[in-house]
């Protein structure tokens, strides 16, 4: 391990305290209605959106401080911030009344074909097939239609607080794994597809089925498991609305493709999001509101995640680099838990001379840990921020979606490692 410099030591230090803080969240909820003169500061450090951005301003406040703001203005730069915008647009878009009526219609005739109650057939459908979506429209997109369609067809209806953890820990384990038959969805494939020539057939048939049979039997298994309360069930999300102008319909759908094709071009989605704007403004008739700040958080959360990460090299890639391939998969999945597994993968392509044994096991480690805590991928902060306020005070324990992820994980352990 190469030895660190004083801003890297500060950086690995808030790393650590932000970690912290996420899993203590709620004390500052507590905290905010024992000190009410105080409560909204206390309100947003409760905030589990918040945290990594928080401290991820005082480490820029450090180092301008003790190396001047170009010091600082020039980290800034050199980070990038793509995919932080790219989960706020598509959270916005796809979170839009035409878009997610169209999706909800999909589940409704996948589930229809299911030999099962109604019910337990959205339920299934909702954890399998739009996770699985997730390897075509990112899995930012499939995380935001998979947790609103939850939002409002079993959360709203009153499921029990055990069902409402499972349910959380089987979809961040799916979204996170489901995105790997195609090598363009998932963040931790992403920053490695390329240098390492992974196309679609390798993704197909090294990761694909993998995924699918693992994701199949997360959803079925969690379905079957709360078959009583599920099929006694009655769905929210039935009540009669307007239905919105199939060219609506295939605008959004549009813009939605332009926004996954140009993902990693901000000039590209963001302008499309700024036509996307001025059509749900100008047909405000077939729109909800639109989730501006549930991604405005997200987005300010995984930018946090990035300036803090770019301090965190100096002792993970040291640390990933000695470890044997079956040691890496394994730490992998461990290491995700509290760092973005985009992160690791990105970290260990910087390694030269690895085996493609090694290179299996680091990503298919990081999408296998990617359910066990909001930070782990990407999408799982929209999924939280969306979910949330189904849950008791407004907040989803971290040490209970750690619990509800862990079976899923072992599912996917034995998917990746066992077949």
């Amino acid at each position: 391990m190469t030895e660190a410099t004083p801003a890297q030591i500060v950086g690995a230090v808030l790393f650590a305290i932000a970690l912290v803080h996420t899993f203590s969240a709620k004390i500052f909820e507590r905290l905010a209605h024992r000190h009410p003169a105080h409560s909204g500061v206390l309100h947003m450090l409760g905030e589990v959106e918040i945290v990594f951005g928080f401290w991820a301003m005082v480490l820029v406040a450090f180092i301008a401080v003790f190396g001047g703001s170009g010091r600082a203005l020039e980290y800034l730069e050199s980070r990038n911030f793509t995919e932080p915008m790219f989960v706020f647009v598509i959270m916005v878009v796809a979170a839009s009344r035409p878009i997610l009526r169209f999706a909800q219609g999909g589940v409704t005739v996948a589930s229809g074909l299911m030999p099962m109650p109604r019910p337990m057939a959205t339920y299934f459908v909702t954890l399998a097939l739009v996770p699985l979506l997730g390897s075509f429209i990112t899995e930012p997109a499939a995380m935001t239609l998979a947790a609103l369609t939850l939002r409002d067809r079993f959360y709203s209806a009153g499921l029990s607080t055990r069902l409402k953890y499972v349910t959380l820990g089987v979809l961040f384990v799916n979204v996170s794994i489901g995105g790997t038959l195609t090598p363009y969805a998932a963040p931790p494939v992403l920053m490695v597809a390329a240098k390492w020539d992974w196309d679609l057939w390798f993704m197909l048939t090294h990761f694909g089925w993998r995924s699918a049979l693992a994701v199949t039997i997360n959803a079925l298994g969690a379905t079957l498991l709360f078959a009583g309360e599920l099929r006694k069930l009655e769905l929210g999300g039935g009540e009669k609305a307007e239905p919105v102008p199939l060219p609506l319909v295939i605008v959004h759908l549009l813009v939605l493709v332009g926004v996954v094709l140009g993902a990693h071009h901000p000039v590209v989605f963001v302008g499309l999001f700024l036509s996307f704007m001025g059509i749900a403004t100008a047909y405000p008739r077939w729109q909800d509101r639109l989730i501006l700040r549930e991604g405005l958080l997200v987005a300010f959360f995984l930018a946090g995640l990035v300036v803090l990460g770019g301090y965190q090299q100096w002792w993970l890639q040291p640390l990933l680099s000695a470890m044997s391939p079956t040691a890496v998969y394994y730490g992998a999945t461990a290491l995700t838990a509290i760092t973005d597994n985009a992160a690791l993968t990105y970290l260990g392509s910087l390694v030269g001379g690895l085996t493609d044994e090694f290179k299996y096991a680091l990503v298919a480690g990081a999408v296998t840990g990617g359910g066990l805590t909001v930070i782990a991928n990407a999408p799982n902060p929209a999924g939280y921020s969306i979910l949330k306020s189904k849950f008791e005070h407004e907040e989803v324990s971290a040490l209970g979606l750690l619990a509800s992820a862990a079976v899923p994980t072992l599912v996917a352990i034995a998917a990746f490692r066992l077949i």
